[in-house]
């Protein structure tokens, strides 16, 4: 070829690639390992310039590591079942499992092309019987283990997908799939028992030092963990069994503002009050509609029925307080029970103010304080003056106030410091077909009885319709019916199955040893356990992340991990998102319309038709500014697209596409392979100086790439390249000296753009692939800078710079100040008062 043409060079190398099996991670006791793991994805039938960022952020990582001898394991999976399957086989007819190994099939033929360091040979998906197999193995031995209970609670229900939600999936008191009001219902769940290990994975996190602060303090605000008091209220007028009510604050120094007490609609008592009373009845099933996550609570219409119940203030007896059952309490979080203090929280002011109750202040600011017109909340950190203290008036802050009020407690036998965690079990069932079946039998006579491990997998059935709403597995003619492990009996299966947050959890364990019998490979996962680096969205800080932390813990509980995979990601990277400005115009009746960037040039459309230019955003199909990979990758090439990824920005931060940047990217490869082709034709200089010149270049540019690359500073080593790139085209050296200089530029950019970096290492006579090339060492002797640039300040004040050999001596370095032009022109003529050098830092002159 006599021009970079990537539709030629790309697939060739990527096949030799794969002939020569160069990515298959191989067990060497006599290597170190590094275990790089990029998110895995969903397959939802398209990649997108996410993908490629990603991938290439962790193909970067993976290379570099091969070449400094590590043996590296770089996997890649599809995290399979869920709703979209479900969805789309109601929608478009077909099953779910034709939908999604369709797409994963689609996604693969995209990805490849990229030329990503990956072992295909371990690929599975989750909904693979051979991984959700040895998923229902593992429940089981959790379950043994204790890890794993069933119980009767209170779930977000969709009533149009007709599962069970999670918090986290309704959005604005909606299902985030199909837009219904979600509903509060009672269901017999299973769940993890991951409140167990609380404290555990809080504490854990101030030894993830090379994970995102972002991300810690996310995930410790999730665990939330609290300090406060736990005491009981004297009621007077319920019913005979219900003398106390239990409840739990973090604030106990609002206890002598309270004005109220309000308890859960699924509180006993209200429950009891609730088959006694038919105006509590309706009341509580108007509750029942909001859903159970806090943020449809904070957003929903504060509402309260008085029972006519009172309670005895434990402070004194003759202050009665009304007892409300309210649409705003949970009775998963605390006790199920609260007091309102008005005055310092603004849900309690509101509902106070709603239904006429008192509202008492307890503190106001310590200087100027205003009349209560909303809640005064302020930081516990905050000096604040306590006019109702349990210390007496003072000025204190929160912190030293909550702590007096439970130590006052504590003494007279009112309540005890508890520490309480936010953190609630995990619930794991889920009314729907497309995820791995629970494998337990309901029997009659034995009850619920684990399955036998010789009868796992149990398999999903394959015949199953989606002709009306629900579990499939519910309505299926003989799925459901089997036979009792325990009794021998007629029983019938668990139609739920598990959430698909269990099918992410685990995997990074699986790829360790894919094709084993049992859940892991302990020689396996012993030698590549931990995974060393983690590359995912910050979208997966909270959930994903925690429940793999929990889930690891339990996978050394039962034998399946070894104890130091207790925390399964040493280190985490969560990178930008990829954006791209919106073209939009407006239809007749002014509704907006949004157009394709192919479909706009110069700010036009086809038919002249200007378009309004909507800064960058995050890619979206409904906005229309998605760029197609799979065509960038054709027009272009993938090494562009790689290139483009990795240049524009540091990795953390979001990265706009543009054509223009994707065009410079692709004429600035094809510039390198031109001069490597130049250099291979026989193209030379002089040499002779210039020769160690581009050497030293050569070297400080391993020097700096090595430590970019190692940083994750990806922008920084494209820069370097740039740098070098341009020092080479400059240079005079011999063509010797040249093709040597050529060769370690492709084993530089090898990771980053690893089909040109093959191309011009073969071209140059570089022995081998140049993947299975070992990294590139700076000589230190050739890092040390020859000459030193000194600032020269003339009474303080900086007027020039001269650069001097480092090694020159004082009295040199005076002599060569006195001759700068700049420092004579102030002398003019004159001796200088004083003349102060620091070697190696600064000269000042003084006149």
């Amino acid at each position: 070829m006599s021009r970079y043409d990537p539709s030629q060079i790309e697939p060739k190398w990527r096949t030799a690639w794969e002939e020569a099996q160069v990515f298959q991670a191989r067990h060497d006791p006599a290597r170190p390992k590094y275990y790089v793991l990029e998110m895995f994805p969903y397959p939802s039938g398209r990649i997108h310039m996410g993908h490629v960022r990603n991938y290439t952020m962790g193909d970067v990582v993976a290379r570099y590591k091969m070449s400094c001898g590590f043996s590296v394991l770089h996997p890649m999976g599809w995290d399979a079942f869920g709703m979209p399957a479900e969805n789309a086989a109601m929608e478009r007819g077909g099953h779910p499992k034709d939908w999604t190994y369709a797409n994963i099939a689609d996604m693969r033929d995209q990805l490849k092309p990229l030329g990503l360091s990956i072992d295909w040979s371990r690929e599975f998906a989750t909904c693979d019987p051979e991984y959700y197999g040895q998923q229902q193995a593992m429940f089981l031995d959790m379950l043994d283990a204790g890890l794993i209970y069933r119980k009767s609670a209170q779930v977000n229900w969709d009533p149009v997908d007709m599962t069970v939600l999670a918090n986290e999936q309704v959005i604005d008191g909606r299902g985030w799939r199909s837009g219904a009001l979600v509903e509060r219902r009672e269901l017999t769940q299973w769940f993890f028992r991951i409140s167990d290990y609380s404290s555990e994975l809080l504490e854990a996190l101030d030894g993830l030092k090379d994970w995102p602060e972002k991300v810690r303090t996310m995930q410790a605000n999730w665990i939330g963990r609290s300090q406060g008091l736990q005491f009981a209220f004297t009621t007077v007028g319920a019913p005979e069994e219900f003398d106390r009510i239990e409840v739990y604050t973090t604030r106990p120094d609002t206890l002598l503002g309270a004005s109220f007490c309000a308890i859960s609609p699924d509180h006993p008592l209200a429950r009891h009050l609730e088959r006694h009373d038919p105006k509590v009845a309706e009341f509580v099933a108007e509750c029942r509609r909001i859903g159970t996550s806090e943020e449809a609570l904070e957003k929903a219409e504060k509402k309260g029925l008085d029972t006519g119940i009172r309670v005895l203030h434990p402070l004194d007896n003759a202050w009665e307080l009304p007892v409300y059952i309210a649409n705003f309490i949970l009775m998963d979080y605390g006790t199920g029970a609260i007091f309102g203090c008005p005055a310092h929280d603004q849900r309690d002011f509101d509902f106070a103010t709603k239904y006429g109750l008192p509202i008492e202040a307890v503190f106001e600011a310590a200087e100027n304080p205003a009349p209560l017109t909303e809640a005064f909340v302020p930081m516990k950190s905050e000096p604040v003056r306590y006019v109702r203290g349990f210390a007496g008036e003072a000025v204190q802050t929160g912190e030293a106030a909550v702590a007096a009020a439970i130590a006052f407690c504590e003494e007279n036998g009112i309540g005890r410091g508890v520490t309480n965690y936010r953190l609630r079990d995990w619930g794991l069932s889920r009314q729907r077909y497309w995820g791995c079946p629970i494998p337990v039998v309901h029997c009659p006579d034995c009850g619920v009885v684990p399955e036998k491990k010789e009868n796992l997998p149990i398999r999903l059935p394959d015949d199953v319709t989606f002709d009306q709403p629900g579990n499939p597995l519910d309505r299926h003619p003989s799925w459901r019916d089997c036979t009792c492990p325990r009794c021998g009996a007629a029983a019938r299966r668990e139609t739920d199955t598990m959430d698909t947050f269990v099918d992410s959890s685990w995997y990074y364990a699986r790829f360790t040893a894919p094709r084993a019998t049992t859940p892991t490979d302990r020689a396996e996962a012993d030698y590549w356990m931990n995974v060393d680096q983690y590359i995912g969205g910050i979208e997966h800080a909270i959930l994903h992340l925690l429940y793999s932390r929990f889930f690891a813990r339990a996978m050394v509980k039962t034998g399946h991990l070894p104890a130091k995979a207790a925390e399964p990601f040493d280190a985490l990277f969560t990178q930008g998102m990829v954006t791209h400005e919106i073209y939009m115009t407006r239809d007749a009746a002014g509704r907006p319309v949004y157009h394709l960037p192919e479909d706009v040039t110069d700010g036009k459309l086809a038919d002249g038709t200007p378009v309004e230019v909507i800064p960058s955003a995050k890619m979206s199909k409904s906005k229309k500014n998605v760029v197609d990979p799979v065509n960038i990758i054709r027009d272009f090439g993938a090494d562009t697209a790689r290139w483009f990824m990795l240049s524009d920005s540091p990795p953390e931060r979001d990265v706009e596409w543009t054509a223009s940047g994707a065009e410079a990217a692709s004429k600035f490869l094809a510039r390198v392979w031109r001069l490597a082709h130049e250099t291979a034709e026989g193209a030379g200089g002089a040499g002779g100086p210039a020769d160690a010149a581009l050497e030293k270049a050569i070297h400080k540019g391993i020097d700096e790439i090595t430590r970019a690359i190692d940083g994750f500073a990806f922008n920084k080593a494209v820069a370097k390249v740039y740098e070098l790139t341009n020092t080479f085209a400059r240079s005079d050296a011999s063509n010797a000296a040249r093709r040597a200089a050529m060769r370690i530029m492709a084993q530089l950019m090898a990771p980053m753009v690893p089909h040109l970096a093959e191309d011009i290492w073969t071209m140059l006579g570089g022995e081998g692939l140049v993947v299975n090339a070992p990294w590139p060492k700076a000589d230190p002797a050739l890092l040390v800078e020859d000459e030193v640039t000194l600032p020269i300040q003339i009474n303080g004040k900086k007027r020039g710079e001269i650069s001097v050999p480092r090694d020159m001596d004082k009295a040199g370095v005076e002599a060569a100040v006195l001759a700068d032009p700049a420092v004579q022109k102030v002398l003019n003529g004159a001796a200088p008062k004083k003349l102060i050098v620091v070697p190696g830092r600064i000269v000042n002159v003084v006149v």
